[in-house]
């Protein structure tokens, strides 16, 4: 093949495309993405090929234009990807189509299991050892809006979706006026919006019913045969809907007014964007963004005979609890065939049922649980849960003075199955060591079921020793794949928008990765090693 000869001419000692062809050969075929192949037009490019320059792109964080040019251009892509040399490529827009047919035949997932299953068949994929899990947060692509600009930039977005789709309608509703276009013919940007607070709050006032307006419009369509009945289908109708109710009320007198802060929906509800109605807020300490969570899962063994591959991956909306993806990663690495033996987390995917179902699963869920909540636990003194005697046979539990609780009570908080016990008339107002144990009038305690709480308590005591710390300082090289993530792939920034399309961003990214680290595998390349400052490294070798 001419483009084998030249590409090994112009590249003697190899490059990552090239190498990618040679140590892994075929990884995709277009058996595996046969849902892939567009339904109408010319002949079909191969979703193989288009699936591997996908991956490329994001190992060179190429726009779709950028890496149409590479697989044109560039001999070693055309290598990697099997295009002859005269190969004249392909237009740039190809890309977008390929990746709405992934996502609209469920084939996204497909990328990143073919080149496991394929690192797996070479021996480069251990199967039963350990992997580790975090998460970072991903920016929506759109732009912050207050309230005022959000609601404003909706109606606006639905305007202009009617003013395509209906021009005419809008004209014969009286929704095409001086009054309304100088309101929202352009972007809502906070310095065309009233600047005093009255002013705002009128505005936001005529906004809403300015909105209503229209759905009331659309509404009438509705019910009647005419030709319009369509409209109330249009996505930014729809949203539009969808918006005003959760920001606006309108009385039986049709009167308009904003929601208050209280009467919002929850953040992982509420809607903060018109053209990406996916996205929410989400908050981590200090940080606050619009946008999704990012999940990703490594292996990590230690011996050092097989690389660190990402195995699994998890797009989320902001405010998803890390917790929440826990047992959805273990149970997707069982399905896949990948499941480990040791899955090392940090606290956000811990919980008592977590551990415990995890080891039904037959892995063990590494991570810190913190202390028991109540006083003497935060303040270091006084008798902790630890410090009574649990006893779910006979429903008791024996304080350290000897004494035996007089209630236990099955309940439920959140949801989540507890056991309320309590000393009342157990002789606590008389007893002297009541300053260490409560300042109420008796004790009570909060436990989890049986098998939840001596796994808890097993936990607490674990965490405290050194072998467990040695166990747990594997996971921190997971903030390292984050951070090569962020740099070399941009993950905090999506480039699309939805959370279909962000989710298979971040599935290509992991495979991305993958290769950029198999890359680096055959290459002998070490892992970077702990960044450490030069006064850092100046007292270091003073020391020595």
């Amino acid at each position: 093949m001419a483009t084998a000869a030249l590409a090994r001419a112009v590249f003697p000692a190899g490059c990552l495309a090239m190498r990618l062809r040679d140590e892994l050969g075929e990884v995709f075929s277009n058996a595996d993405f046969t849902g892939a192949y567009p339904r109408q037009g010319g002949p079909a490019l191969s979703p193989a090929m288009l699936a591997l320059v996908s991956v490329l792109q994001y190992a060179e964080r190429l726009t779709d234009r950028q890496a149409a040019h590479a697989a044109a251009a560039r001999i070693d892509w055309k290598y990697a990807v099997g295009l002859e040399l005269a190969d004249p490529g392909f237009d740039h827009s190809v890309l977008s189509q390929f990746r709405d047919r992934l996502i609209g035949n469920g084939l996204e997932a497909r990328v990143l299991e073919l080149v496991l299953d394929r690192c797996a068949e070479l021996g480069l994929l251990r199967v039963g050892g350990r992997v580790r899990t975090d998460a970072t947060h991903v920016v929506a692509c759109v732009r912050a809006l207050n309230r005022l600009e959000f609601v404003t930039e909706t109606l606006r977005a639905a305007l202009e979706a009617l003013a395509v789709a209906a021009p005419g309608w809008l004209a014969e509703h009286d929704l095409v006026s001086e009054a309304w276009v100088g309101r929202y013919g352009a972007r809502a940007d906070y310095w065309r919006l009233p600047k005093g607070e009255a002013e705002r709050t009128a505005f936001a006032v005529t906004v809403g019913t300015d909105g209503f307006r229209v759905l009331d419009a659309v509404a009438i369509e509705a019910g009647q045969d005419n030709g319009f009945t369509w409209l109330a289908k249009v996505p930014a109708v729809a949203l539009l809907a969808r918006v005003w109710e959760q920001q606006y009320v309108r009385d039986r007198r049709r009167t308009v007014r904003q929601r208050t802060g209280k009467e919002l929906p929850p953040g992982a509800q509420r809607i903060i964007s018109p053209y990406d109605p996916d996205a929410r807020v989400g908050i981590k300490r200090s940080t606050r963004w619009d946008g999704y969570k990012l999940h990703l899962t490594e292996t990590c063994d230690a011996d050092g005979a097989t690389p660190h591959l990402i195995t699994h991956v998890v797009t989320t909306a902001a405010p998803v609890d890390d917790a929440a993806q826990t047992l959805t990663v273990e149970h997707d690495l069982i399905a896949a065939g990948r499941g480990p033996a040791e899955h090392l987390v940090d606290a956000g995917y811990m919980g008592a049922e977590l551990i415990v179902e995890a080891a039904h699963l037959g892995i063990d869920l590494l991570g810190p649980v913190p202390i028991a909540g109540g006083r003497q636990e935060r303040e270091g003194r006084g008798y902790g849960l630890g410090d009574f005697t649990i006893d779910f046979d006979a429903h008791t539990a024996t304080c350290p003075q000897g004494k035996t609780s007089t209630r236990w009570i099955d309940t439920k908080i959140d949801g989540h199955p507890r056991i309320h016990v309590d000393f009342y008339n157990a002789g606590c107002p008389a007893c002297p060591a009541k300053p260490d144990c409560t300042k109420a009038r008796y004790r009570g305690l909060t436990l989890h079921p049986r098998e939840q709480h001596e796994a808890l308590q097993r936990r607490r005591r674990e965490q405290d020793t050194d072998p467990w710390r040695e166990r747990y300082a594997t996971r921190a090289g997971v903030e390292g794949t984050i951070a090569q993530a962020v740099n070399a792939c941009h993950a905090r920034r999506a480039r699309y928008k939805g959370l279909p399309k962000v989710r298979l961003e971040h599935i290509l990214l992991a495979a991305a990765i993958n290769l950029i680290r198999l890359d680096a595998w055959w290459t002998g390349t070490p892992l970077g090693p702990t960044r450490t400052s030069h006064y850092a490294r100046l007292e270091l070798d003073l020391a020595a």
